[in-house]
């Protein structure tokens, strides 16, 4: 589990925790008799995932995939339970001092790494000493750099203090830990990404890691020693499927058990009786959102008023309806609708051209030589948007949004490029002018890593180059706070001048539309989605494909 302020990059439609919504089901599997149907070991589960993971040490990684593949291999001392509770994982318990500046876990006993060492306290501090470290490169490092102190009482006891309380202060052991005995030189030397846990992680979570085939795919095995039991399914193997046309077609012939669907695939492509025998559809608001992204390093897009007219430029409805067919809600802000930080107050830019043209012009941008394209000192304003291959939803946005820009006098171009040499290449070196992206955020509200003017470093997750000072302001009160009513209104008053100030153009908070192979069983919907109890699915032995240990 991830710690819940952890925002992700997104591939594709999330697959992410959800809060307080129904989830709606479709499909039907086989029937079996009660003693058939019964949990059982065994049978291998494939995940098509559309993007190749960066890596295999998840805590210096920021795209779904990896944390995906990193949510088997290693746990942390607390997680989410199917209500959305903070529970215990790798901690037995947990006790915060009334004046939120002393956390203290007690910790399993009964943990091993894959290896055979225990997990200890140690073990704990070092991953703080990690995430601290400024040889690491992490985008999660705030978070442990708002502690003061991490103390081994005892090899199963664990003391954290704090100068001041912070809001996400238990949420923030929800990271992975990692293995002191594996990494401590990699760490010391500022060596981490090279380490071969990076490549054959060794980890404590409820799989174990076999293969890694870049480009192709990953390979798990249950751990039979995990502390909460053996996991039903003995293999796990997420398959990279460049392509959301050819994951569909891997589901009508049942190349693959676990998938996203697009909007379209969902509502007209899977309604016949083949595709609802083998596959159970699922349906719930996720916590993500799409939004059309600006280098503000660009003098064109530091200007708020070229920003603020690209908002009345694009229709959103018309992207909700037209590209998700309805399957999503607008985003006026980082925030999703219904849950507590959300400030339903705050105003939507409207769809108006005219709006649009007048904001051009007043920030200089004119059609000066009549052939319907704005020019300003000479240059006309021309600029390309870049999202990732094989993602149909995104590329179709950009088109629309290529259109409405061209009617007002801008000239896009858009480039579809593979996803890890998207992040790598462009998006982590700042290489764009505007990018098409999915934000996948976490259950709490605190987004310092996003958008602080601090977090504009290649391995931070401020890509944009945002900076703004009451922003940077209000984000620190909001997480210095231990009460919900003081941080409800920062984050009010963020998410209004995040609505004038337009730094991203939000566009929806789009729905996950997951499917699963009938075969499996042991799936509970939840306010907490349906991965929350992934190590308890099985296949019956009657409707086990594969041999497997």
């Amino acid at each position: 589990m991830k710690p819940a302020a952890t925002p992700v990059l997104l591939l594709v439609a999330p697959l992410l925790a959800l809060i307080g919504c129904g989830i709606e089901v479709e499909g039907k599997g086989d029937a079996l008799s009660p003693a058939a149907s019964r949990p059982a070991y065994g049978d291998t589960f494939i995940q098509a995932s559309i993007g190749d993971i960066a890596g295999l040490i998840p805590n210096i990684t920021t795209d779904g995939a990896s944390h995906e593949v990193g949510d088997l291999i290693y746990d942390g001392l607390i997680k989410r339970d199917k209500e959305l509770n903070l529970v215990p994982q790798l901690a037995e318990s947990w006790e915060l001092s009334p004046d939120c500046l002393t956390l203290t876990f007690r910790l399993r006993k009964d943990v091993k790494w894959h290896d055979g060492w225990l997990f200890t306290g140690g073990d704990v501090r070092f991953t703080y000493e990690t995430m601290i470290n400024p040889k690491t490169p992490t985008a999660y490092k705030e978070d442990f750099l708002a502690v003061k102190d991490v103390e081994v009482l005892d090899p199963f006891t664990v003391r954290i203090t704090y100068p001041k309380p912070y809001a996400t202060a238990v949420e923030t052991w929800g990271m992975w830990m990692l293995p002191r005995h594996l990494l401590a030189g990699y760490v010391q030397g500022g060596f981490l990404r090279e380490a071969p846990q990076n490549r054959h992680p060794i980890g404590n979570g409820s799989y174990r890691f076999v293969e890694w085939k870049s480009g192709e795919k990953v390979v798990l095995v249950a751990n039979p020693d995990h502390f909460e039991g053996k996991p039903y399914l003995s293999r796990i193997v997420y398959r990279i499927i460049p392509s959301q046309a050819t994951i569909f077609l891997e589901l009508k012939t049942k190349g693959v058990d676990y998938a996203g669907l697009t909007a379209i695939q969902f509502k007209r492509q899977t309604d016949y009786r083949a595709f609802n025998k083998a596959y159970r559809k699922y349906q719930y608001p996720a916590n993500a959102y799409t939004y059309l992204g600006f280098n503000h390093k660009d003098l064109r897009f530091a200007d708020r008023r070229v920003r603020q007219a690209f908002a009345h430029a694009i229709n959103k409805q018309e992207l909700i309806d037209g590209v998700v067919l309805g399957l999503a809600r607008d985003a006026t802000g980082p925030y999703k609708p219904g849950t507590w930080a959300y400030n339903p107050e705050v105003p939507g830019f409207r769809y108006d051209p005219a709006r649009a043209r007048q904001l051009l012009a007043e920030a200089g941008w004119i059609d000066r030589d009549g052939d319907g394209m704005l020019d300003k000192d000479g240059q006309p304003f021309a600029f390309t948007i870049l999202t990732n291959q094989g993602n149909e939803e995104r590329k179709k946005i950009a088109e629309i949004i290529q259109q409405r820009l061209r009617e007002i006098g801008v000239a896009v171009e858009i480039r579809t490029l593979e996803w890890a040499s998207f992040i790598k290449d462009f998006v982590k070196k700042r290489r764009f002018e505007a990018i098409i992206l999915g934000w996948g955020i976490g259950l709490d509200p605190d987004q310092y890593e996003v958008w602080h003017s601090s977090k504009t470093g290649p391995d931070e997750l401020n890509h944009i180059s945002y900076a703004n000072p009451e922003v940077d302001r209000l984000l620190e009160l909001g997480r210095a706070s231990c009460r919900r009513e003081e941080r409800k209104r920062y984050y009010d008053r963020l998410q209004e001048v995040l609505a004038e100030d337009q730094p991203i153009i939000f566009l929806y908070f789009r729905d996950a539309l997951p499917v699963v192979s009938s075969r499996v069983r042991g799936i509970e919907p939840s306010p907490n989605g349906i991965m929350y109890n992934f190590n308890r699915w099985y296949v019956p032995k009657e409707l086990q494909r594969y041999t497997s240990g």
